[in-house]
């Protein structure tokens, strides 16, 4: 059985190339996943085109797995494959010769519509009957508030907004320097004056009771507020709301990048917003936004121009 170093190949795409906790913990899995069938198969060193095009069917066809993870699996494969030849040059990659294509159904992002986004930024964002009045549930539910207001106006990853410190926002809390994969830095604008107001007032009150390397948003206990703790905050309040499907942090991401495009914005300032290294991952926002293209025609009106 080949010898698989998982460790050092998963140290060396955080320590050299800045990769992300999950993305790190997605390449463990691959790297297990495979080092199973290598084992079932009682394959060895050197591998062979064929062993690779072996492990493709044994996922395609006996773990059923979808395109997606398919794809995902093999490009991690490829990838260690590729880190442990540049180490040592008696093991060639076996990906040399082969050409495997894995057709990935294109999926529509789903945002929140518009009345739904209003009617969470309108709720009451007091307790509800399952929880005793104080202070504390209510400030978290109104900081949980704060932060969706967030996410739809910047289009920030849950993760990038969870890890925010202190120091991140910027004194008049109309920007913020955000972290995104790749350990990449981008700015994001907080464009509404009311929304600019209440988060200067959090950001005060957290700088007098922290320093600037300390998280900016806490849980109930006062440490960092982690991106499932904010997950079971949307869950409640979809509950509380009756929203199905319920609320999920990358809707909203989603909301931001389509209310963006049907209001006019070019799409590269999108893609910068968002962080997208390719610009063909924003654009499907356009084809997304069938309220962009009805308010086009409408502006159009070429019957009009046609008969007047």
């Amino acid at each position: 059985m080949p010898h698989l170093d998982h460790t050092a190949f998963v140290n060396a795409c955080r320590d050299e190339r800045g990769v992300g906790h999950h993305t790190l913990r997605a390449y463990a899995q691959d790297l297990r996943t495979f080092a199973r069938f290598t084992k079932d198969h009682q394959l060895t060193d050197p591998l062979s085109k064929d062993d690779i095009l072996a492990y493709h069917r044994h996922l395609r066809d006996e773990l059923d797995a979808k395109p997606a993870t398919i794809e995902r699996r093999l490009v991690t494969l490829k990838a260690y494959f590729a880190w442990r030849a540049d180490r040592n040059g008696a093991l060639p990659s076996p990906f040399a010769d082969v050409r495997i294509s894995v057709r990935i159904p294109r999926r529509l992002p789903r945002p929140i519509d518009r009345d739904t986004l209003k009617a969470v930024l309108h709720s009451d964002i007091g307790p509800t009957k399952a929880k005793p009045a104080n202070h504390t549930f209510a400030a978290d539910q109104e900081i949980t508030i704060l932060m969706i207001k967030l996410l739809i106006v910047t289009g920030l990853r849950i993760s990038e907004l969870t890890n925010l410190k202190i120091r991140d926002v910027s004194a008049d809390t109309t920007q913020i320097i955000v972290r995104g994969k790749g350990n990449k830095e981008r700015i994001v604008f907080v464009p509404n004056e009311e929304l600019q107001d209440a988060f200067r007032r959090y950001c005060i009150d957290r700088a007098r009771h922290g320093s600037l390397t300390s998280p900016l948003f806490l849980n109930a206990v006062g440490r960092r507020l982690r991106s499932q703790t904010f997950r079971k905050r949307l869950r409640v309040l979809s509950n509380r709301l009756g929203i199905l499907p319920h609320l999920t942090p990358h809707r909203f991401r989603h909301s931001a990048a389509t209310l963006l495009v049907e209001e006019g914005i070019d799409i590269r300032m999108v893609q910068a917003l968002l962080g997208h290294a390719n610009l063909r991952t924003t654009e499907i926002y356009v084809r997304v936004s069938n309220t962009a293209l009805r308010r086009a025609l409408e502006r159009a009106n070429v019957l009009n121009a046609l008969v007047e």
